[in-house]
């Protein structure tokens, strides 16, 4: 077995906690920066798509986005599986993506609502008033 100076390890340690105590303080006088968010990656539109809350088939939601002959982009919402498209376009690939994503978005928000309402009343209320006072 080795024989370890006790005052090296002393040493050592006394080092470690000087280094760490001037991080600490560092971090202390360091502004937060806000950096802008990530770009977020090409999504290739044609044919993305998503499907909305619901306990039945028969009654959920559902957009995608095709690419049309004219190179621009539609959005098919349907409900359902059997029912006729609602279709919205043309635009563009980014614009159509942003579409589906906002209309799931505000159908999720719904069915919360909805579904706090059914099984509390109260509760529904406040999401609702909470999603009155966002941007």
């Amino acid at each position: 077995m080795s024989d370890i100076d006790p005052t090296d390890a002393d040493h050592a340690l006394a080092a470690i906690a000087k280094i760490l105590e001037q991080l600490t303080d560092d971090d202390a006088e360091t502004p937060i920066i806000d950096e802008p968010p990530l770009a977020r990656a090409p999504v290739d539109a044609d044919g993305y798509s998503k499907v909305g809350p619901g306990p039945m088939a028969a009654l959920r939601l559902k957009w995608t986005v095709n690419r049309g002959q004219d190179n621009s982009y539609y959005v098919q919402e349907t409900i359902g599986e059997r029912s006729s498209p609602i279709i919205d376009g043309p635009m563009t690939s980014e614009a159509a993506v942003k579409l589906v994503d906002q209309r799931a978005r505000d159908a999720h928000h719904r069915f919360e609502v909805l579904r706090n309402e059914i099984l509390g009343g109260s509760a529904g209320a406040e999401i609702a008033q909470k999603s009155n006072r966002e941007p």
